[in-house]
């Protein structure tokens, strides 16, 4: 899944002669020290993300837009994306970054634009070479290590990116400094310690966009769900929910905890909306998936149909981001392990992270295949933490081959 980025939204304000007009958020959260926090209400926010994405495209109708405001115009395009998600939009981003890069090459803010719309795809090794090439145009460390952090983190490459995060926090410990390296503390299983940077991440908050408040949320959330604490989960997930509803991972997400849960309807009635608007089709195979298990085949069979053809139509089009989700469609709802199989592979030789292994062996086990599944086990608990569902699979896989056990 294309990675959430709002950090960035949140320091850039508003444009000239867009008021910052502020409403009480809803539902505060004493868990999520949100108490008395004050931001712009969700509707508010999302027409100024929208007018300045208009002035910009306004502006641009009157001279050549500079560099730096086309790389603006891309970032918030994407920011839009992550929030409706809207493939489309992430698509456009990309357009405009391939653009400054043909057309202002000695300019190291195109390829620098380019590296991150790169590595929204997940097209990693590219992303790095575009890093390269604004490094020899001038780009500075600090530029380039925001997105280098993230591809390495994305790659499973925790300690490195970690120091770099460590780095930025040091000189400037705010919230999208310490929001990151939080993430960093979840995915090495720090569940501790990415609380309290989490903690320390809101309360140095100061702004009024609820972007990055419903990113941090939403991450936490994240990690609880890996973790299988469903109710932790629920209550940042239900939180980011009910103070942005139009984010559509964290309904997603909040759909899936609630299935989890056993609330099948709540989770059908926070997914269906989805199903039907998103151009991701994350949301109809969660629902197609959620529906099959309750017993509701046919209600389940047009998300099913929906979503397989959607994932073969992006599997054309951008196969390094959606080789992990389209793996996890076949191997549930599509019914096609094999398939699943085949993509799980295409996305461990992406990243090696545990998982990639976990889906790897997944998937191989539903297809029979015993000595893949047991590589894939030890290739899981090589590679780093295991949170508990890729815990859980790869010990009772380990269980049934201990040839490959230490």
């Amino acid at each position: 899944m294309l990675v959430l980025l709002f950090l960035a939204a949140a320091c850039r304000g508003t444009p000239p002669g867009s008021p910052e007009l502020v409403a009480p958020s809803p539902s505060p959260t004493t868990v999520l020290g949100y108490v008395g926090r004050r931001t712009t209400h969700p509707t508010i926010a999302i027409a100024n993300l929208e007018s300045q994405m208009a002035g910009i495209e306004q502006l641009g109708r009157r001279r050549p837009l500079t560099v730096a405001e086309r790389a603006n115009l891309a970032e918030l395009r994407s920011d839009r994306g992550q929030l409706f998600g809207r493939i489309s939009d992430y698509e456009a981003a990309l357009a405009i970054e391939e653009s400054l890069v043909r057309e202002v090459p000695d300019d190291r803010r195109s390829w620098l634009a380019r590296a991150s719309g790169k590595a929204t795809f997940h097209r990693f090794q590219a992303a790095l070479a575009d890093l390269e090439e604004a490094r020899q145009r001038g780009a500075t460390p600090n530029e380039i290590d925001g997105i280098r952090a993230s591809i390495l983190q994305a790659t499973g490459h925790y300690d490195e990116a970690l120091a770099i995060r460590r780095r930025f926090v040091a000189a400037r410990p705010d919230t999208a400094s310490l929001g990151s390296e939080a993430t960093l503390h979840a995915a090495r299983g720090e569940t501790e310690e990415a609380e309290r940077s989490f903690a320390a991440a809101v309360a140095n908050y100061t702004d009024v966009s609820p972007f990055p408040l419903a990113w941090i949320g939403f991450q936490r959330g994240l990690m609880w769900m890996r973790e299988e604490n469903f109710e932790r989960a629920r209550m940042y997930l239900k939180e980011v929910h009910d103070r942005l509803p139009e984010h559509v991972q964290a309904t997603g997400h909040l759909g899936e905890v609630e299935a989890a849960l056993g609330h099948t309807d709540e989770a059908v009635a926070l997914l269906r909306p989805l199903a039907e608007t998103a151009e991701d089709p994350d949301y109809a195979a969660q629902l197609a998936r959620i529906l099959g298990a309750a017993g509701r085949s046919d209600e389940a069979k047009p998300w099913r149909e929906r979503a397989a053809a959607r994932y073969d139509e992006l599997m054309e089009k951008h196969p390094e981001a959606y080789a992990d989700h389209a793996a996890e469609f076949w191997l549930a709802a599509g019914n096609d392990p094999a398939r699943a199989l085949g993509y799980a592979e295409r996305n461990l030789a992406l990243r090696p992270t545990v998982r990639a292994w976990e889906l790897v062996l997944r998937a191989a086990h539903a297809k029979g295949d015993g000595d893949r599944a047991c590589a894939a086990a030890n290739g899981a608990r090589e590679a780093g933490y295991l949170y508990a569902s890729a815990r859980k699979v790869v010990d009772e896989e380990l269980a049934h081959c201990p040839g490959c056990a230490e």
